[in-house]
């Protein structure tokens, strides 16, 4: 006789959605921290809702940005590979809805949900391929193409291949951390840009298609040399 027992579909997405075991839902407004450097190290976070700047001090008090995250995004996860304290500071840039999920219940979790290891091995291995490629662009290419890069990847660029808003608006010096130069730089690219029809820059930034045809096709306006 066949089973008609009904065996509920673990849905990965919605298990982060919810508050249970070992989850709670937080939310945070913008320039609100989720956690500091230096803090005791036992939580996962999700992005559900908004965006989250995550940055590093070093013992000289000079901050780095090293990530803008995004919902579907996870967080803080350094705890489950032994660190105890927290190596960056994660800061809302907006309303942000976020699920944070102790490291036991987050260990259950993996061990017993198949959907839910992919979830997150899929999301490892994404962030570790973007680690691979900001380190070569650092390496590699001059800040004005690393500006165009994180431009076309702050603007979720490639999908629609039309004008993409970046939201919410990044300032000059924010740009300037994440790709290792000076705000004064920063602010003279964007302008190229704009004159060059790459970007619209009125107070808020729309990336356009001829700044990704300049980057894949290595076009001289934007400069190798570093």
């Amino acid at each position: 006789m066949p089973n008609h027992t009904n065996q509920a579909i673990f849905d990965p997405k919605e298990f982060l959605a919810k508050v249970g075991e070992g989850k709670t839902i937080l939310e945070f407004r913008k320039d609100e921290i989720v956690f500091s450097q230096g803090d005791v190290a036992s939580t996962v976070f999700y992005l559900q809702k908004g965006r989250v700047k995550v940055v590093v001090i070093s013992e000289q008090g000079k901050e780095a940005v090293v990530g803008i995250l995004e919902p579907g995004q996870f967080f803080g996860e350094g705890c489950m590979n032994g660190h105890s304290l927290r190596i960056a500071t994660a800061t809302a840039m907006e309303e942000c809805l976020v699920t944070a999920i102790a490291k036991t219940a987050m260990l259950q979790a993996l061990h017993d949900q198949p959907k839910f290891s992919e979830l997150f091995m899929t999301y490892l291995l994404t962030r570790n391929s973007r680690i691979e490629e900001d380190l070569i662009d650092q390496l590699f290419n001059s800040s004005e193409k690393r500006l165009a890069r994180l431009l076309l990847l702050l603007a979720n660029f490639g999908k629609e291949g039309s004008p993409q808003l970046i939201s919410p608006n990044i300032s000059q010096e924010t740009l300037a951390e994440m790709i290792g130069t000076t705000r004064s730089r920063v602010s003279f690219f964007m302008n190229k840009f704009r004159k060059l029809g790459f970007i619209t820059y009125n107070g808020k930034i729309e990336v356009n298609n001829s700044l990704l045809n300049a980057v894949l096709y290595d076009k001289p306006e934007i400069k190798r040399e570093p």
